[in-house]
């Protein structure tokens, strides 16, 4: 397994990975399969290049199999704030410490940015694994956000999670 950053370059293997979580798992983003199937390879570039939000790639036998991304909140009074967001591992590559591994690089990452303090994220009421992966990894939770994503007519809860980098 390698774990690194990705770039621009890497846009079109995380292109589709990206839309395969949201296809699988509609009701642990905010985005949605629909709007962002339409992404141009351009936009996604920019979006892997842009200086507040990095992206982490989990490699395995070549192959991208999960992403993750940090992204720093951009105004003056809550840059001491990131968000980790877009956490997804394929089904065929779970198992392995994938996620932890994602999950760590990411909060190294975020350690050594001048400024940041929490690191926060958001996971879908009963999703488990996921909860208690970012337990591991030194998150607590501090609110549960009702009805916060819509997928047709069914509704999710999620839980707001935080991790103090000084902390942590």
């Amino acid at each position: 397994m390698n774990i690194r950053l990705l770039t621009e370059a890497d846009a079109a293997v995380y292109q589709p990975v990206r839309l395969r979580s949201l296809h699988e798992h509609p009701e642990a983003f905010g985005a949605s399969y629909e709007e962002e199937r339409e992404t141009t390879p351009d936009k996604v570039a920019a979006l892997l290049a842009s200086p507040d939000s990095r992206f982490f790639g989990a490699f395995v036998d070549g192959d991208l199999v999960g992403i993750a991304n940090l992204w720093r909140y951009p105004r003056a009074k809550t840059r001491h704030r990131a968000m980790l967001t877009a956490m997804y591992v394929a089904p065929e590559a779970r198992g392995q410490g994938i996620g932890a591994a994602l999950v760590k690089a990411v909060l190294d990452y975020a350690r050594s940015v001048v400024g940041l303090e929490d690191v926060v994220l958001a996971v879908t009421v009963g999703n488990e694994s996921a909860r208690g992966l970012y337990i591991r990894a030194g998150f607590q939770a501090y609110s549960l956000d009702p009805r916060y994503i819509r997928v047709g007519d069914d509704y999710y809860d999620i839980e707001w999670m935080m991790l103090s980098l000084d902390e942590g």
